[in-house]
């Protein structure tokens, strides 16, 4: 399937458009299998790096297809590990800039999508969308042109879309890292006309930082994850065995079902309060309470973003 699919490809690009026939033709050679191959995915980078316009229906496949062979070209599915994420930037990334819509919104679907992402991946998306407030240029602004330093709407979406998605450090946890970029981009857009989402998203992220929680096996690394695969298909058979001679053996055979089952899933140990870790959470460390105030003080003044953030943080005390 893969040699087919490579030569439509190559026939694709060799004039710079898709025509919706090669379309139809490479969704029918890529999907035949049900699987994207990394010969194929290069391929497809290949042809959307010709093109001189990309429509929807163009996009749409590019950021399915791509997405089918990060999360699910090896195992586990849903993962994307090292290798993958570093390939994934080398292909969108042209010195240092991600030059297409469909590239950007390629890498944020991937982290939304994916149970879990290595942090590079993550933070490159953010890095990138910094990148384009402070330069003016890029593809989240009209055209690709050059544009006042401003944040947009679309770069509001797309930071709110990584900064919460599930693929990061936690779900819906924000990093430190996440909270000292959003920080220079408020500084330095501080008298620009800012998207009117801009100032919720700064006023939610700052505030998750400092007053939320995540929990320490919130997500399984791809390691773990694999390792945890491996364990179960190495011992179905011995789980059946067990359970086998549980039925025969043992009486009041639901309860003791019931805890089988929870050994196996990992319930029957130390489990995680979440209350207490959400408590804890809630208190603003002494840790936390002197980055932000060494984040106020940078500008030497407390601007009205700043005070509704300080405003929200005092409400949840």
């Amino acid at each position: 399937m893969t040699t087919h699919f490579t030569e439509l490809a190559q026939r694709a690009a060799a004039d710079g458009v898709v025509s919706p026939e090669e379309l139809l033709g490479l969704r029918r050679q890529g999907w035949g299998d049900g699987i994207i191959t990394r010969e194929e995915a290069e391929a497809l980078f290949a042809i959307n790096n010709v093109l001189d316009d990309r429509d929807n229906e163009w996009c749409d496949f590019f950021v399915e297809a791509i997405g089918e062979y990060v999360l699910n070209g090896t195992q586990p599915r849903l993962q994307c590990n090292k290798a993958e994420a570093e390939w994934l930037i080398q292909q969108v990334d042209h010195d240092g800039v991600v030059e297409s819509v469909v590239e950007l919104e390629t890498l944020v679907r991937i982290v939304e999508r994916a149970e879990n992402v290595p942090d590079p991946l993550k933070n490159y998306i953010l890095e990138q969308v910094e990148r384009e407030v402070m330069s003016g240029t890029g593809p989240t602004r009209c055209g690709g042109e050059l544009s006042a330093t401003h944040i947009t709407g679309a770069e509001v979406r797309i930071l709110r879309r990584v900064i919460f998605s599930s693929g990061g450090y936690g779900p819906a946890a924000v990093t430190r890292f996440d909270a000292e970029l959003l920080f220079r981009l408020k500084d330095a857009t501080l008298e620009d006309e800012n998207d009117a989402g801009w100032a919720d998203l700064f006023v939610d992220a700052i505030a998750n930082y400092i007053r939320g929680f995540a929990l320490d096996n919130a997500q399984l690394s791809h390691a773990r994850k694999l390792e945890l695969m491996k364990f179960v298909e190495n011992n179905t058979a011995n789980h059946a065995a067990f359970f086998g001679r549980m039925i025969r053996q043992t009486p009041n055979i639901g309860s003791n079902v019931s805890e089988a089952f929870k050994h196996l899933r990992g319930e029957d140990g130390p489990q995680n309060d979440y209350s207490a870790d959400f408590e804890a959470g809630d208190i603003v460390t002494e840790n936390e309470r002197s980055w932000l105030e060494s984040q106020l003080k940078k500008d030497g003044q407390i601007d009205a973003i700043e005070a509704r953030l300080i405003e929200r943080i005092a409400e949840e005390d």
